[in-house]
């Protein structure tokens, strides 16, 4: 069974920059859509962004995040990062990553139906 691993969370002052990072275990494939979701306590769970394998540019951002975060896929170690810049006290949250095992992200890379796995997320924590 395919797992996904998230790393690189952590603490940040409003303003800084943190990247978190989503490996795959046990998967050889070469079709995957991987994407990020974030969730803070009392909240539902958001879609923040994703890309497909091959793509030139990514499915999509959150409006709340673009032009501040970017993601990104290693199709060579099948690695999904998530780079957060600007960030903002709001931004503070459980990080998941989320992936579809499909050359295609599906008809709605925001709804986390459309994913095959997830991984147990990464906490960020953003103070002002």
């Amino acid at each position: 069974q395919v797992q996904l691993v998230e790393s690189g969370g952590g603490s940040v002052q409003a303003g800084g920059s943190l990247t978190v990072s989503c490996a795959t275990s046990d998967y050889t494939d070469s079709d995957i859509c991987m994407a990020w979701f974030r969730q803070a306590p009392g909240k539902e769970r958001e879609a923040v962004a994703a890309i497909r394998i091959g793509a030139l540019t990514p499915e999509g951002y959150a409006d709340s995040v673009k032009g501040r975060f970017t993601i990104s896929l290693d199709s060579a170690k099948m690695t999904s990062r998530l780079q957060l810049s600007t960030l903002n006290p709001e931004d503070t949250a459980r990080y998941y990553c989320a992936a579809r095992f499909t050359r295609w992200c599906g008809g709605n890379w925001r709804h986390p139906d459309n994913y095959d796995a997830w991984g147990q997320g990464t906490q960020v924590t953003v103070s002002s």
